[in-house]
């Protein structure tokens, strides 16, 4: 291992991220009592620019009066972003007025280190005005081609920064690629042309200690491409992914949730190592095969996430 170590972000069950519009308050109470880990109220994409202000108001209203945490949710705001004349009220007035129930604010379309820096900077200056205990995260959307090519100093950019999310349908707009469904294979890609974009974004994420969430896939009656997509994720690392209908939830929490046979192979894995490491053995044997601190390592993280799930 290298000498220079990244600490790692504060730890969130985050296999499932329901997408609540600010303009809908009927959808709050639904979206408090899904199966969601993760809620975040959206006032970007989701709202028109005549509900804008309206939105913001049911987002204040609904974190002071609904008990997000309680019901064992992660709840976040999207704010608009840095290029609209919404997002400094949106950022000011939402953590001045309920910065407390606030547990992460979402930064869309993060281009550069310097987009998080005024985030991370204003909200450092609210919080000290307002005498805020809670310290607020900040997790930014990847999902353009120039957030992407600067994603190493996005990462890098703040000490609140938890996650970075894959915004599949604005990347692809970016790129100028060609696609028919949100988050959706084309036909006459050779494989899953959002392959090197998760990938990349996953890599960055787990060499500076943060969250790596994939984001939509809009065709939200069709599962079976939703699962897979959560498959290809989950395959390369991706620890979570966005929910845009109720539909999606359970999916998303069923293939990131380590299956009880995997949990319990991790579980003698670290015990057998255990073992090993009293009779001064670096490895042991396990079924057949020979298991190291690099199967103690891949364990950990299946022990961890299990240990999230059970006591959410």
């Amino acid at each position: 291992m290298s000498h220079k170590f990244y600490k790692p972000a504060r730890p969130r069950l985050q296999r499932s991220e329901l997408a609540v519009p600010g303009s809908s308050p009927k959808m709050f109470e639904k979206a408090l009592s899904s199966a969601a880990d993760y809620v975040f109220l959206d006032l970007e994409d989701a709202v028109s620019p005549n509900d804008k202000i309206t939105a913001r108001a049911n987002v204040i209203k609904a974190l002071n009066e609904m008990d997000w945490r309680g019901s064992g949710k992660t709840i976040s705001v999207r704010i608009n972003s840095l290029d609209t004349h919404y997002m400094y009220s949106d950022l000011i007035e939402i953590v001045e007025q309920a910065g407390e129930n606030v547990d992460t604010i979402l930064v869309p379309k993060a281009g550069t280190a310097s987009d998080v820096y005024m985030v991370d900077c204003l909200l450092t200056q609210i919080e000290t005005n307002k005498k805020l205990k809670n310290k607020i995260g900040i997790e930014c959307l990847i999902e353009t081609a120039l957030g992407m090519s600067n994603i190493k100093e996005i990462a890098t950019s703040s000490e609140r920064l938890e996650a970075l999310h894959f915004g599949v349908a604005d990347y692809a707009a970016s790129l100028r690629a060609r696609t028919t469904v949100i988050g959706g294979l084309n036909e006459n890609y050779p494989g899953d042309q959002w392959h090197h974009g998760l990938s990349e974004l996953v890599m960055t994420c787990r060499a500076y200690g943060i969250r790596a969430i994939d984001g939509p896939f809009g065709d939200f009656n069709d599962p079976d491409a939703y699962t897979a997509a959560c498959k290809r994720g989950a395959a390369i690392g991706i620890e979570g992914k966005w929910a845009i209908h109720p539909s999606q939830i359970e999916l998303a929490n069923n293939v990131f949730s380590p299956p009880e046979a995997e949990v319990t192979k991790a579980k003698r894995i670290l015990e057998e190592l255990e073992k090993a490491a009293k009779d001064g053995k670096g490895a042991a044997q396990l079924d057949g095969r020979m298991i190291d601190a690099a199967s103690a390592r891949m364990a950990e993280n299946i022990v961890n996430i299990d240990n999230l799930i059970h006591n959410k």
